[in-house]
């Protein structure tokens, strides 16, 4: 049987945000945990309806070590068992078809005023309510659209307004943020992370080319 120990309350409660944010955004999200080797962390990731990954750390241990289980029977066993131990819920992993990044590689392009990111994410959200498609979601023209572009590091990286979207819906931008506070872009030759305080939003740069038949 699975087994997830987090001792700290307060590391649970803000797992139990992470997971609660992402059922919110997709109520058949998969939450897929991954301990950090000898660290006693775990890095915790969920796909999006942004085409998106978003990704948060926490103090604890996953057992076994690579476990995806459902975010909805993960969410209840944090609300309603609680405590130092748990059982997350039965494995799920076919339910997992993203692909992860990789954990190494990773090159620190720019940091992005946390204020003008949380300004152009509202009004990214404002015009995307004025535009909803028949499916009840923005169109991929509106989500797509670069909204801004930095360089360093020896890359050129361009971030698409579906980012600032997860960044927004996950609650990972701070409300009222100091002028020093930033988002941090990352990337490797494939995939682009934007870091804010309270997690992540990686995305791959480039779509993957399909198999020739």
């Amino acid at each position: 049987m699975p087994e997830l120990r987090m001792p700290d309350p307060v590391e649970r409660d803000d797992l139990g945000a992470f997971v609660a944010r992402s059922v919110r955004l997709d109520s058949q999200t998969a939450i897929r945990l991954r301990n950090r080797r000898d660290t006693g962390r775990i890095d915790v990731w969920a796909a999006t309806p942004f085409d998106a990954l978003c990704t948060r750390s926490v103090e604890g241990e996953a057992d076994p070590a690579d476990l995806t289980v459902s975010g909805n029977e993960l969410l209840a066993a944090l609300t309603v068992a609680g405590g130092p131990k748990m059982d997350p819920g039965p494995p799920r992993d076919l339910l997992w078809r993203s692909e992860l990044p990789p954990p190494e590689g990773w090159r620190r392009v720019d940091d992005l005023p946390a204020k003008l990111v949380g300004e152009v994410a509202d009004r990214g959200i404002g015009v995307a309510k004025e535009n909803v498609g028949p499916k009840g979601t923005p169109p991929a023209s509106l989500l797509d659209q670069e909204v801004f572009t930095v360089s360093g590091a020896g890359l050129d990286v361009k971030v698409p307004l579906r980012c600032l979207f997860v960044l927004s819906g996950m609650g990972f931008l701070v409300s009222d943020p100091a002028e020093s506070e930033i988002v941090r872009v990352s990337a490797t030759d494939s995939w682009l992370r934007l870091d804010s305080r309270f997690g992540a939003v990686v995305r791959r740069r480039h779509a993957l080319l399909p198999l020739l038949m």
